[in-house]
């Protein structure tokens, strides 16, 4: 039974918690304008949320460690099964549908957690050396982020295995990698982009070429001058006329942040994303000042999850990067992500706050780390 007294609120990361509070309230507020509907039914996604975030922190996380390889490659299996029994939407065949109660999966984003866990895992029972992880190393860690990476490109969802691979070897980095893996593994990569760009499906080369052509895309157009038009303070709801004349396609989504200047301005944008940066900084300096590899890991997966999504998803708003999926974290409407993020946020809570044995009812006060 878990000991809840004032030692366990001394650890607990409040700054967080602070940080995320205004991100979530403003885009609850933000959506609803757009589409009354999904507003109330990101409401629900909230407090679903809300709901995970509270029952994991409760849970003795540490104590069930054990369970994050079998989490894991459920995870995988699941991707699997979409080859064989998933569910096909606008050509990309991502979901599986549960029988009888008419509910969709989406295996890639419940893998998002189970692969930040699993790297957490197999560092912490084999902590990198002085001068880093060597090759044989690196090769098995570089496994667990390979096979989950082929297996959702394969679906296609290029964009989720790009960002799942970009956060594993990101984790790496951080954690430590000898430097001359580093120079092979960027060598590799630049010498493989021809075969690379030829294994791309049709409508993934038409959106490089709208990308690199002196015209952009309709999407990108619309969100290009709804972020122009927002001038320094933006405009009242009402005269937001790219999103409220429905011009700005997917604003309550992919290209809420175009809204966000649309309606602040560019004031607006600018706290938005001092906002972010704000909390990625505070989670990475959580992951190098952490001795104990678990919140090393989750806190440091966190921190450039935020980081990826955040610079995608403006990125793409203003004609920068190529159009992928890639919502804006915690902010864009939908609820597969939102809880996933809260998932992550609630374990690193819990491992931060619970660091101590003594915590757990355990005799001592002899920290994890």
């Amino acid at each position: 039974m878990l000991n809840i007294d004032r030692r366990i609120l001394a650890h607990f990361d409040f700054i967080t918690v602070i940080l995320l509070i205004p991100l979530i309230f403003t885009s609850g507020w933000l959506i609803y304008e757009i589409h009354p509907v999904l507003g109330q039914k990101h409401l629900v996604y909230v407090s679903v949320g809300i709901g995970v975030f509270i029952t994991l922190f409760l849970l003795p996380i540490r104590r069930m460690v054990w369970m994050i390889p079998i989490f894991y490659w459920v995870s995988i299996l699941l991707l699997i099964a979409v080859e064989f029994v998933g569910h096909a939407r606008l050509g990309a065949q991502r979901w599986i549908e549960i029988p009888f109660i008419h509910f969709t999966l989406q295996p890639s984003e419940l893998l998002k957690p189970a692969f930040v866990l699993m790297l957490a895992y197999l560092i912490s029972r084999n902590p990198p050396p002085r001068d880093g992880y060597g090759l044989k190393a690196f090769a098995k860690l570089s496994f667990f982020i390979l096979f989950p990476f082929l297996l959702i490109a394969k679906e296609p969802d290029l964009g989720t295995a790009t960002v799942l691979v970009m956060l594993g070897f990101g984790i790496l980095f951080i954690v430590g990698v000898h430097w001359k893996i580093w120079v092979g593994l960027i060598a590799t990569f630049i010498i493989s982009l021809p075969l690379i760009y030829t294994q791309l499906h049709d409508y993934q080369k038409q959106r490089l070429t709208d990308f690199v052509g002196e015209k952009p895309s309709y999407h990108v157009e619309q969100s290009m001058i709804a972020v122009g038009s927002g001038g320094f303070f933006g405009k009242a709801k009402e005269d937001a006329t790219q999103t409220q004349m429905k011009f700005l396609p997917i604003a309550s989504s992919d290209f809420i942040f175009a809204y966000v200047v649309e309606r602040f301005g560019f004031f607006g944008a600018f706290l938005l994303i001092s906002l972010y940066a704000a909390l990625i900084i505070h989670l990475m300096i959580t992951a190098f000042w952490a001795q104990d590899y678990y919140i090393k890991v989750v806190a440091a997966g966190i921190s450039l999850l935020f980081f990826i999504y955040m610079a995608v998803n403006i990125a793409m708003t203003i004609g920068v990067a190529p159009v992928v999926g890639v919502p804006l974290p915690m902010f864009s409407y939908g609820g597969s992500s939102f809880v996933n993020f809260m998932v992550l946020l609630a374990i690193l809570e819990n491992l931060v706050a619970y660091r101590f044995r003594y915590l757990y009812g355990d005799t001592g006060k002899k920290s994890f780390v």
